[in-house]
């Protein structure tokens, strides 16, 4: 069974990723503080943008960690085996390369494996856009990919 944990502020990404990993044995645990998840061996965390408490990163475990690019503070504290940024920077993993009222074409800018040992290749997904903030849709994109919820993985 996987570890999920979700960092957030009640942006409800932790619900999105519940419904996501529906089906995968998976627990997802949500917090609006890091403490509350060090201690458990997490597979997969999820750091949202609004998500604070940064100093008590270094507390927890995870094998993967999806974060907001531009937080560098953060990626050095973030006891991770691979780490997965995204957000509007060309230097982050998963960026939007386009967004319309209706559309929004994510691109995986480089390879990563997937929580089941797949290759997420580098490609563009186009996905539908309900208006909520971008980095939170970039965040539940690279937990589906992650999850192998979305089609394009390798």
């Amino acid at each position: 069974m996987w570890q999920i944990g979700v960092w957030e502020r009640d942006e409800g990404v932790a619900e999105r990723v519940s419904r996501l990993a529906g089906g995968c044995s998976a627990l997802v645990r949500a917090c609006r503080h890091p403490a509350l998840l060090a201690g458990i061996a997490l597979d997969l965390l999820v750091v949202t943008p609004g998500a604070s408490g940064w100093a008590g990163a270094g507390a927890l475990q995870c094998r993967t960690a999806l974060l907001p690019g531009g937080r560098a503070a953060l990626t050095r504290a973030l006891p991770a085996d691979t780490l997965i940024s995204y957000g509007p920077s060309g230097r982050n993993t998963l960026t939007l390369s386009s967004l319309d009222e209706l559309r929004a074409s994510v691109a995986v800018q480089r390879e990563f494996t997937a929580l089941d040992g797949r290759t997420v290749e580098r490609q563009e997904l186009v996905l539908p856009y309900d208006g909520r903030p971008p980095e939170l849709l970039l965040a539940e994109a690279g937990a589906a990919l992650l999850l192998g919820k979305l089609a394009g993985e390798g």
